[in-house]
């Protein structure tokens, strides 16, 4: 017997390019495949959903999967010009922007919810938000709705 998947949640816990576009992915999937999906934005995933920082997303600084030394991933303007470099090539691939992503996610029925420890922690009220965010939940009411399913952590 082949064991079917029925519900994911996911937590986005980075708020880089390389740290949102793979939960987005998940979880804009999950539906085609006749999934539920709830995505967890915690600490700097935050800024996924966060009304001043969603459309403004970057690479993080020397990250090893750019396959450059350390110190050339680490020189001011790195971070920038790898954040062009894939902006422009994400569109060319048929990559939705990240505010596209979650238009699209939330629109298929998937939950997005903030975690209300982080964003107490940054002084994040429910205002700061992005619409689609349905609400600010504790871990124990995200683990609550979790339940039966599995859980990604990216």
């Amino acid at each position: 017997m082949d064991a079917t998947i029925e519900k994911v949640s996911i937590i986005v816990s980075k708020g880089s390019l390389e740290g949102i576009y793979p939960a987005l992915i998940m979880a804009s999937g999950a539906p085609a495949e006749g999934i539920e999906a709830n995505l967890f934005f915690t600490f700097f995933g935050l800024d996924a959903v966060t009304r001043k920082r969603h459309e403004h997303i970057r690479a993080a600084n020397g990250h090893p999967s750019l396959h450059l030394a350390a110190i050339v991933g680490s020189l001011s303007g790195m971070p920038g010009l790898m954040t062009s470099y894939l902006g422009h090539k994400m569109p060319r691939l048929d990559v939705s922007s990240i505010p596209d992503f979650i238009d699209t996610i939330s629109g298929s029925g998937a939950g997005l919810y903030g975690c209300r420890a982080s964003c107490d922690l940054f002084g994040i009220g429910r205002y700061d938000l992005i619409d689609q965010v349905q609400d600010v939940i504790t871990v124990g009411e995200f683990y609550a709705m979790a339940a039966g399913g599995q859980i990604i952590f990216t």
